[in-house]
Formats: C-alpha cells, structure tokens, sequence
C-alpha cells in the first residue's frame, strides 16, 4: 500500500474521510497519508499494540516517543514512530534532528526502511496543538518527508490525538 515512490503532484482533498478527525480529547487515535493513500494503525488481537505513546517531562527536557504499527494480514508489517525531546510545551517541532527530532518509517521491506540516524535525508515538523499533563492529553499534526536513493517516502495531513 505504501511503497516506496517519488511524490507526485496533485491537488489532495480538503477534508479527508478516511482519517480519523482532528480532536483534542484523548481518543487514542492517530492516521495519516503514505505517499497519497490513507494510512490508520491495525493491530493484530491479543498480540502487539497497534499504538503506543509514551511522554516523559524530566527525560532529556520532555521526551515524546509515539509509534504507530499497521499489521497485514500476510504477517508484513509498517511502523511510523515520531520522537523528540526538549519537548515541554505546544508548538512547532523540527522531525530533522538526528537521534533527537525525527520522524521514522520501516516500510515492508529493507528497501523502505528509514532507522533513527540512517544516512537519508529527513524534512519536516510535528504540531503540537495540546500538551495537558493533569488530564495525559496529547494531540497535535505533522508531515515529514524521507529520501534516500532508491525512495522516497511523504506523509502528509498527519494527526494524532492520545491518552499519555
């Protein structure tokens, strides 16, 4: 669903149906477009979390770690994790900072695989709109762009609203 493609130009639509809404209350979801297609997590029962957020305000000066997994029913799998510290408060986050601000995409297959500090080129920011620690909300956007010689991966009208 998601291979490994140069972007394409194109108009996207202005509301998207097939991701979950924008929201700030803790629904516990999150959804995204790979490469133009809709892209939500699916777990498999009673084996491995399809989401997983974790959010630790004294670690490296607030640490977000949230990885996202998509189970096939081939046994293949996809997983995007988005990570950064120095992350206290809303705003604006760079997804470009080796080991520190990135976003990462492990694709089917070792052709799509973006890892944490891997020789590729990285572009983009995560959003975050709410960051409330007495209610453990976290809620926010983002779209990255990641590039190496044989591929490119673009996530675009990324979201995620979670129960820290």
């Amino acid at each position: 669903m998601s291979g490994c493609k140069k972007p394409k130009g194109g108009v996207e639509p202005q509301d998207d149906p097939d991701l979950p809404p924008k929201t700030q209350t803790g629904a516990n979801t999150f959804g995204c477009r790979i490469n133009g297609a809709a892209w939500t997590p699916k777990g498999i029962p009673f084996s491995y979390s399809s989401l997983v957020v974790s959010y630790d305000p004294n670690f490296y000066w607030g640490t977000l770690n949230i990885t996202a997994r998509r189970f096939y029913d081939n046994g293949s799998s996809e997983i995007i994790t988005l990570f950064s510290d120095s992350l206290k408060t809303t705003g604006t986050y760079p997804l470009n900072k080796l080991r520190r601000q990135e976003a990462l995409f492990f694709g089917r297959t070792n052709t799509f695989r973006f890892d944490a500090g891997d020789a590729h080129e990285r572009v983009g920011s995560m959003i975050v709109n709410k960051l409330d620690l007495q209610n453990a909300i976290i809620s926010g956007t983002f779209e990255f762009t990641l590039t190496k010689p044989e591929c490119t991966v673009t996530v675009t009208k990324g979201r995620f609203d979670l129960k820290l």
